[in-house]
C-alpha cells in the first residue's frame, strides 16, 4: 500500500496534514477553523491565514450530496478536504462545486485518466467502456464568522478497486487503477487535484462561475442526452441538458421550454449508457 505522507503531497502555499483515520476531514478542518476563531478573536487576527490541506488513509463518516455516507475503505482512496478563505460574498459560492469538478477532472485527466467526466452537480465519473460509474465525488461547505467566508472542500476519488464495495452499494464504482496502468501514486493523485483546486478557487473569487461554465459543459458526461430528474419534492422531470444556468443550475430543455434545475438527482437512460459503453470498447 502507498501510504500518504504530508512530505509528499506539495501544494504550494498549503499547509500539508495527513492522519491515519478520521471521521470526517471537513469535519476535522471546520472544527479546526472554530477553535482558531475563538483563539483570534481573543487576539483581533484572522482565523484562517493560511489554507489547510488534510488527508485521511480512512474515513469513518464521510458525507457526499444531501447527506449521504461516502465510504472510504482503508489505503484504496484519495480522500482529503482543503480549506481556504474566499474573498467573495457568499451568495456568489453556490456554483463553487462545478468550478472544483472541473479542477479535479483538469488534474485526473494530466495524470492520464483522459475519460474523467462530470455529472451535475458534484460527481466525477469515468468515460469510455467504464462510462457512468462513478470514480469521486465532491462535497463543500461553508462557514461565514462576522467578514469572513471559509470553504471547506472535500474530494474522495477511489484509486484501488475494492470490488466488495460496489456490491454493497449496488452501483457502478471504478477507480483511477482502472483508468491508468501504471496506477498512480495517491500522493501524487492529491497533490495534482490539490494545486488544480487551488488555482480555480482564486479564479472563482475573481469570475465566478463564468470562468468555467464552458469547460464544464464539455466535461459534462450527459451534454445533450436525455435525462430524468427527479426533484427535491419527489416529481420526476425529463428533458435534454443544455449546459448551466448562471447560478449553477442544470438546464433542461423540455418540452416546456427551458427548466433550470437547482435541487435535484440525476438518472440517464441505462440503455443509453450500455449502448455507450459498448461503443467505447468496439
Amino acid at each position: 500500500m502507498d501510504r500518504l505522507a504530508a512530505a509528499n503531497i506539495l501544494v504550494p502555499g498549503v499547509e500539508v496534514r495527513v492522519v491515519a483515520r478520521c471521521a470526517s476531514t471537513n469535519a476535522v478542518l471546520l472544527a479546526d477553523l472554530k477553535e482558531r476563531t475563538q483563539r483570534a478573536e481573543e487576539r483581533t487576527q484572522c482565523a484562517a491565514a493560511h489554507p489547510v490541506l488534510l488527508a485521511a488513509e480512512e474515513q469513518t463518516a464521510g458525507r457526499g450530496q444531501r447527506g449521504r455516507a461516502w465510504h472510504s475503505e482503508r489505503g484504496a482512496g484519495a480522500t482529503f478536504s482543503l480549506l481556504r478563505r474566499m474573498r467573495c460574498a457568499p451568495k456568489v459560492l453556490g456554483g463553487l462545486s462545478l468550478a472544483v469538478g472541473v479542477a479535479a477532472a483538469r488534474a485526473l485527466r494530466g495524470l492520464g485518466a483522459r475519460d474523467v467526466a462530470l455529472k451535475w452537480p458534484n460527481d466525477l465519473l469515468a468515460g469510455g467502456k467504464h462510462a457512468g460509474a462513478k470514480l469521486g465525488g465532491i462535497l463543500i461547505q461553508t462557514r461565514v464568522q462576522g467578514d469572513e467566508v471559509c470553504a471547506a472542500v472535500g474530494i474522495g476519488i477511489n484509486c484501488r478497486r475494492v470490488d466488495a464495495l460496489g456490491k454493497r452499494l449496488r452501483r457502478r464504482l471504478v477507480a483511477l487503477d482502472d483508468l491508468l496502468q501504471p496506477p498512480a501514486q495517491r500522493n501524487a493523485v492529491i497533490a495534482a487535484v490539490g494545486r488544480e483546486v487551488m488555482a480555480a478557487l482564486q479564479a472563482y473569487e475573481r469570475l465566478g462561475l463564468a470562468a468555467f461554465a464552458e469547460d464544464w459543459r464539455a466535461l459534462h458526461a450527459h451534454e445533450g442526452r436525455r435525462l430524468r430528474v427527479r426533484l427535491a419534492d419527489g416529481r420526476m422531470l425529463s428533458g435534454v441538458a443544455a449546459g448551466l444556468a448562471p447560478g449553477g443550475a442544470l438546464r433542461l430543455r423540455t418540452r416546456a421550454g427551458m427548466r433550470d434545475v437547482s435541487d435535484g438527482r440525476v438518472t440517464e437512460n441505462a440503455s443509453r449508457v450500455r449502448a455507450a459503453r459498448r461503443a467505447a470498447s468496439t
